[in-house]
């Protein structure tokens, strides 16, 4: 029998992390261990505690590595081998700090909201590839300081569809008074990130990405779609405005995605969305794209400035409503009814619909 390799010691900023069982394989295709995910994490620290600083954070953990046949764990189905973790794990040491959040459901949980590195480090060594921060920091859970736009290649599109969106993404940001940064989703996406003040509601912020949505749909209808149901949304980009829902998160800047080749979510510059591929960033590539470029997702990180101000897109909301018509859309289907919401059936289930 194999002999088990000794646990591994990290100095993280001063803090001593333990990296269990570091020479197991985690990702097979790339040849990458347990202890190559810390080191990268560790690697692009800066980057990765500023995305996650003081927010409280799901950890999307895959403590058995991304082998073939690899699955995630649902709400139907626990038996997978992959899963979210949504609340403190037990035995996590004293300096893991957490900020308690409110679901949909009015349950709460604790969860952990990263103060250092090291936390990340020892998330990592829990097998966590991918860390899903809310919009909100600990001390005001309530209220976004973020608005996420997120694009999301329909099939029969793919990423260059989601990059030939985005320009038009940044002009309709700028029309409003916001400015906001890209990054791959380390996927077929795009996601654009807004810094704003922390003064609406979960509510607010989602109905500000509506309306910005209706709008880009209006100006690419060949390109964009608002429709909630896979089925209406044909070959687009869907603007998945559920994203600033409660308790709806979107994968961070510099977190690993579950795929063979070990993509990385990177941030980039709106000059470069259109020349690059999501594989050009892994975990082998993004600690020297961090070295070379800095961190550019660094707007985002709680506290700093600027962050913009929402009235303008709440005024297009207004309007779309007044002289459109136009009101709420379905929220996820984990959500209780929400007032105003529309039904929440399929159109093709829907026996109430005009055929």
């Amino acid at each position: 029998m194999a002999q088990k390799a000794p646990t591994v010691e990290l100095d993280v900023r001063g803090r001593t992390v333990r990296v269990t069982s570091p020479d197991r394989v985690v990702f097979p295709a790339r040849g990458l261990t347990k202890l190559d995910v810390v080191q990268y994490f560790v690697a692009v620290g800066d980057g990765i505690l500023g995305a996650l600083l003081h927010r409280p954070t799901t950890l999307e953990r895959w403590p058995k590595g991304v082998f073939e046949g690899a699955r995630m764990s649902t709400r139907q189905d626990s038996t997978g081998d992959a899963f979210y973790q949504k609340r403190l794990p037990q035995g996590a040491p004293d300096y893991v700090e957490t900020a308690r959040i409110a679901f949909p459901s009015g349950r709460t949980a604790d969860e952990v909201a990263p103060t250092e590195l090291a936390v990340v480090a020892w998330a990592a060594n829990m097998g966590t590839l991918t860390f899903h921060p809310w919009p909100v920091v600990r001390d005001d859970v309530e209220q976004p300081d973020q608005i996420r736009i997120d694009l999301d290649p329909q099939p029969g599109t793919d990423f260059a569809d989601a990059a030939r969106v985005a320009p038009h993404v940044r002009e309709l940001l700028a029309e409003h008074g916001l400015e906001g940064v890209p990054k791959t989703s380390g996927g077929r996406g795009i996601h654009v990130f807004v810094p704003i003040e922390p003064a609406w509601t979960f509510t607010d912020a989602r109905r500000a990405t509506i309306a910005f949505g209706r709008e880009l749909e209006r100006r690419l209808p060949d390109q964009v779609t608002m429709k909630w149901w896979k089925e209406e949304r044909g070959q687009k980009i869907f603007v998945d405005y559920n994203q600033m829902a409660r308790d709806r998160t979107i994968a961070s800047a510099y977190s690993i995605r579950s795929n063979p080749r070990a993509t990385v979510s990177a941030p980039l510059t709106w000059d470069e969305v259109g020349d690059v591929h999501p594989d050009d960033f892994d975990v082998l590539t993004m600690p020297q794209r961090l070295a070379d470029v800095g961190d550019l997702f660094a707007p985002l990180v709680a506290h700093e400035q600027p962050r913009y101000r929402l009235e303008s897109l709440l005024e297009l909301a207004d309007r779309q409503e007044r002289d459109e018509g136009h009101g709420d859309l379905p929220y996820p289907p984990e959500y209780p009814k929400m007032p105003g919401e529309p039904k929440r059936v399929q159109p093709s289930k829907d026996r109430d619909r005009p055929r």
